[in-house]
C-alpha cells in the first residue's frame, strides 16, 4: 500500500473555490507536503444538471431535451447548449482575474461544448435520413454530455494550482478525442502510471470514459466509482471525500444545527444502509471496492479542515451498542399486493420482483405476510402506474393498492440496545406520528419506521431527541 490518499471534492465544495484552495489542497502545505495526493473532482454544483437534467426536479437540460426531439418534440437542446456556453463562461470568470487563464479556461469549455454541439447536430442529420436509429445513440449522447462539466472543473482547478505555484497536472480520463474505451481498472493505471506522486499533484476528472459508459452502469454516481477505483488501483493508504458537510447523527435543517453530532467512526455496513436511503456518504458500488481493498474512508468538512471528520472503516465496531444516525427517505410509494390465496403458494415474490425490475422501480424495503406482499418503492408516478398495471394482468384475483409514504430509519454499526425498539415507537408516538410498518433485521444495523409523509420531519426529530440526545443507555455517539 502507497503512502499517498485519493480525494474527491465534491460539486458544492468545488464550486467555492476559494475555501477548496485555502482548505484542502494548499493551506499552510509548502514543499513536499503538497504531494502524495490524488484528487478526483466532480462538475460545479448544477452543471451536470444543465448538462443532462436535473437530479431531482428532473428539468431537462441538452441531454434530455436532446432526446426529446429525436421524438420529434422540436430542437431546444440548441437553445439548452448555448445557454450552457454561456453559464460555463461564466463560471469561469468568477475564478479568474488574469486574462491568460481566463483565456484558457474560455478556449478549453468553448472547444468540448462545440465540439459535442456539432456532433449533436451531425447525429440528429444522420437518423432522419430513416436507416438510422437515434434512440440507439443516446447512450453514448449522455455519457460525452456528462464528461463536459468534470473535465471544466479539473482544468479550472489545474490552472488555479498553477497560479500558485504548484505543480499541478490534470488527469482527462474523459477520452475525449480517443475512440476506444478500456475497462475503468486499466484505464486507471495507464493514465497514473507515469504521475511522479513526490512532485505532482494530479487533478483528475469524476468521469471516465470506461468500459461500455459509466454513466449506463453507475448513474450519477460515477465520479465516486472513479474515486474509489483510483484508489484501490493505485494503492493509496487513504480515501477522503471532501463534502459540504460532516457525517452527522441527523440532517441538521430538521434537528437543529445544534443537536446534530458528528459521527466519527463507523463501517461501510452503516455506509450502505444510508446510500438505500439516499444520505449517500460514498455509492454502494464505490464503497465495496475500499472495503475490499482494506481502505479505509474518510468523509470530511471542506469548511472545518482542522476536523478529521467521520473515518469509515471494514471491520468497525462501535465499542458499546449506540444509535448513530436518524435520517430516511420521502417520496416513497407503498405497493400493496393482496392476495388472498397466496398462502403457501410459491411465485408471487420472483413475479412482483420481475415487473419491479423490468420497470426499473428501485425497491427500498419490502415486507409480507401470509397473504399480502409490500414493497416500498424510490419510482416516479409513470413508472408506478405501468408496474400495477402488469402486476393486476399477472394476478388478476390480487388487490393493488398503493399510498405515499416515507420510511424513517435508525442506524448504527450495533443496535443490539435492549428496549430499542419499544423506546423508538414510544418517541413516534409521544410525537402524534402513526406508525404504518416496521422493520428489523436480525442483523442489528437498521431499525425502519414506514410513516405518513407528512410526518417525515416530526419522526426524524422525534427519534433523534430520544435515540441521540436522550439519557439513559439509549445513546448516541459524542
Amino acid at each position: 500500500m502507497g503512502v499517498h490518499t485519493v480525494e474527491k471534492i465534491g460539486g458544492t465544495s468545488i464550486s467555492d473555490t476559494r475555501a477548496v484552495l485555502d482548505n484542502i489542497l494548499i493551506g499552510a502545505r509548502t514543499g513536499a507536503e503538497l504531494y502524495n495526493r490524488i484528487f478526483v473532482v466532480s462538475a460545479y454544483a448544477g452543471v451536470t444538471d444543465r448538462l443532462l437534467e436535473h437530479k431531482k426536479t428532473g428539468r431537462p437540460g441538452v441531454y434530455a431535451l436532446f432526446a426529446a426531439a429525436a421524438s420529434g418534440e422540436g430542437e431546444a437542446w440548441r437553445t439548452a447548449i448555448d445557454d450552457l456556453l454561456t453559464h460555463l463562461r461564466a463560471l469561469n470568470a468568477e475564478r479568474f482575474t488574469d486574462p491568460a487563464d481566463l483565456a484558457a479556461a474560455d478556449a478549453f469549455v468553448e472547444q468540448r461544448v462545440e465540439t459535442a454541439r456539432s456532433c449533436l447536430g451531425d447525429l440528429q442529420r444522420l437518423c432522419a435520413q430513416g436507416h438510422f436509429r437515434l434512440d440507439a445513440q443516446l447512450g453514448a449522447v449522455r455519457e460525452m454530455l456528462a464528461s463536459i462539466g468534470e473535465a471544466q472543473s479539473a482544468h479550472n482547478l489545474t490552472l488555479e494550482l498553477r497560479r500558485r505555484g504548484v505543480n499541478a497536472r490534470m488527469v482527462d480520463l474523459t477520452g475525449w478525442d480517443e475512440p476506444d474505451a478500456v475497462e475503468l481498472d486499466e484505464l486507471l493505471a495507464r493514465a497514473f502510471a507515469d504521475v511522479d506522486l513526490a512532485s505532482e499533484l494530479p487533478i483528475a476528472t469524476g468521469y471516465a470514459k470506461a468500459g461500455k459508459g459509466l454513466m449506463a452502469e453507475y448513474g450519477r454516481g460515477y465520479s465516486e466509482v472513479v474515486f474509489s477505483r483510483t484508489a484501490v488501483v493505485t494503492g493509496a493508504r487513504e480515501a477522503t471525500i471532501h463534502k459540504e458537510f460532516h457525517l452527522s447523527s441527523a440532517d441538521p435543517k430538521l434537528v437543529g444545527p445544534g443537536a446534530v453530532r458528528k459521527v466519527g467512526r463507523t463501517n461501510y455496513d452503516v455506509a450502505d444502509q444510508l446510500a438505500n436511503l439516499g444520505m449517500e456518504a460514498i455509492h454502494p458500488r464505490a464503497a465495496r471496492g475500499l472495503r475490499q481493498a482494506g481502505i479505509p474512508l474518510c468523509v470530511r468538512n471542506t469548511f472545518d479542515p482542522e476536523d478529521r471528520g467521520t473515518t469509515i472503516w471494514s471491520d468497525f465496531v462501535s465499542e458499546q451498542p449506540r444509535v448513530e444516525i436518524i435520517c430516511g427517505l420521502t417520496g416513497l410509494t407503498a405497493l400493496e399486493l393482496f392476495e388472498p390465496d397466496m398462502v403457501g403458494v410459491k411465485g408471487y415474490d420472483a413475479g412482483i420482483l420481475a415487473v419491479l425490475t423490468r420497470h426499473a422501480a428501485r425497491i427500498v424495503s419490502k415486507a409480507s405476510n401470509a397473504n399480502t406482499i409490500s414493497h416500498y418503492l424510490d419510482a416516479t408516478p409513470k413508472q408506478v402506474k405501468r408496474v400495477i398495471a402488469d402486476l393486476e394482468r399477472e394476478f388478476p384475483n390480487a388487490t393493488v393498492t398503493t399510498q405515499q409514504v416515507a420510511v424513517v430509519a435508525v442506524i448504527g454499526s450495533d443496535l443490539n440496545i435492549p428496549g430499542l425498539t419499544a423506546a423508538a415507537a414510544q418517541a413516534l408516538a409521544d410525537a402524534g406520528v402513526e406508525i404504518l410498518g416496521i422493520q428489523q433485521l436480525t442483523r442489528r444495523v437498521d431499525l425502519q419506521f414506514v410513516v405518513r409523509e407528512r410526518d417525515y420531519a416530526a419522526s426524524v426529530q422525534a427519534l433523534h431527541a430520544r435515540l441521540v440526545c436522550g439519557g439513559g443507555r439509549l445513546r448516541s455517539a459524542a
